[in-house]
């Protein structure tokens, strides 16, 4: 719950979780996909044609991640209205009767700051405890009715045996012979195309960590190398790193790079290599001569054929996920990757 808060602290403000208003659904589920919004003289612009305008460029994991927000509004609003209606009252008071309204001390609030301090620091630019109290009493608030009104609406999604028939798009990646980690036969693939130079790269070092503390073998990770042609090392440090593997420590010279961005400049790469315990002459030949340049730009190139554009860009069990996204993001995916890889095994066992 901790950084979400955070990021409420900054924004300075907290969403509704769940709103009731319907007031123009009608509206849009009558609406007719030859209806013309806009004439230009005798030419005529109908509601297909901007619809289209609007899905141009939209990826499929984008449109999926668009239809499944409406899918799960869709659920969790008729779950409520019928709810409410058996309860004889409305959605809005059904929700506040069920949900945690529990008021948030000043203890409270302080144990928050003081367990979040750093990154509240850097947010609120060194405003005391009693300056921001007020506003994290308020976030601590909206946090804990967000996540009764998620736990409400879990219990009325298992109660109704929801069923989805919505499928996430997959995308084959080829991602045999890069360095990974984690369990070789694992039954999910985490494939991240990264830049050693980009700092969401960096930031997503933390979730990716947490992501193998908690799931250990049940995950792999596999790194493939996409530097941007921007960053004017991205290439040098994709190439040291493809040479540290070949002696068999990617990962400690991934770590190292990703620890100190200042030092990708072909002289640190260097030392980069020695400092954890690399034969200093063959790495120094392989980058030299630029041994794993080709390699390094076909994985670009299929990156591109899949629509990579930036880094990070993860695929997990070929699903699509950009930039350094918090924990609860991956995991979402994660567990249901995990679930799916079960479900064969489950039916067959009801079925002898």
């Amino acid at each position: 719950m901790g950084l979400a808060l955070v990021a409420i602290l900054l924004l300075g403000g907290v969403r509704a979780g769940f709103a009731a208003d319907q007031s123009d659904r009608g509206a849009v589920l009558q609406s007719d996909d030859g209806a013309v919004l806009a004439t230009v003289g005798n030419h005529r612009i109908t509601r297909r044609q901007v619809d289209d305008q609007v899905l141009r460029g939209v990826s499929p994991s984008q449109l999926y991640d668009l239809r499944k927000q409406a899918m799960d509004k869709l659920i969790d609003d008729y779950l409520l209205e019928q709810a409410a209606k058996k309860a004889g009252v409305t959605p809005d008071q059904y929700l506040a009767k069920e949900t945690n309204k529990a008021p948030v001390s000043d203890s409270d609030a302080r144990k928050f700051y003081d367990d979040h301090r750093a990154a509240i620091d850097q947010q609120v630019k060194g405003q005391s405890f009693d300056q921001i109290k007020g506003r994290i009493i308020l976030a601590l608030e909206h946090q804990n009715a967000r996540e009764s009104s998620e736990a409400l609406i879990a219990k009325l999604r298992a109660k109704s045996g929801v069923k989805i028939a919505l499928q996430a798009p997959h995308v084959n990646i080829a991602s045999a012979g890069h360095p990974w980690a984690g369990g070789k036969d694992a039954p999910v693939t985490v494939v991240e195309f990264s830049d050693f130079q980009c700092p969401y790269c960096r930031a997503a070092e933390t979730p990716i960590k947490q992501l193998q503390a908690k799931y250990g073998d049940k995950i792999k990770l596999v790194y493939l190398d996409f530097p941007l042609g921007f960053h004017e090392h991205a290439m040098d440090a994709a190439r040291a790193g493809q040479c540290a593997a070949a002696q068999g420590k990617f990962w400690q010279y991934h770590d190292a790079l990703f620890a100190d961005q200042s030092k990708l400049a072909p002289v640190d790469l260097k030392a980069t290599a020695a400092k954890i315990g690399l034969n200093s002459t063959q790495f120094a030949a392989c980058y030299d001569k630029g041994t794993p340049d080709a390699a390094i730009r076909s994985t670009q190139a299929q990156g591109q054929s899949l629509g990579v554009t930036g880094t990070p860009t993860f695929f997990i069990n070929g699903r699509e996920i950009t930039g350094a996204q918090p924990l609860d993001k991956f995991s979402a995916i994660i567990d249901e990757e995990l679930a799916a890889a079960k479900a064969p095994v489950a039916q067959q066992a009801r079925v002898d």
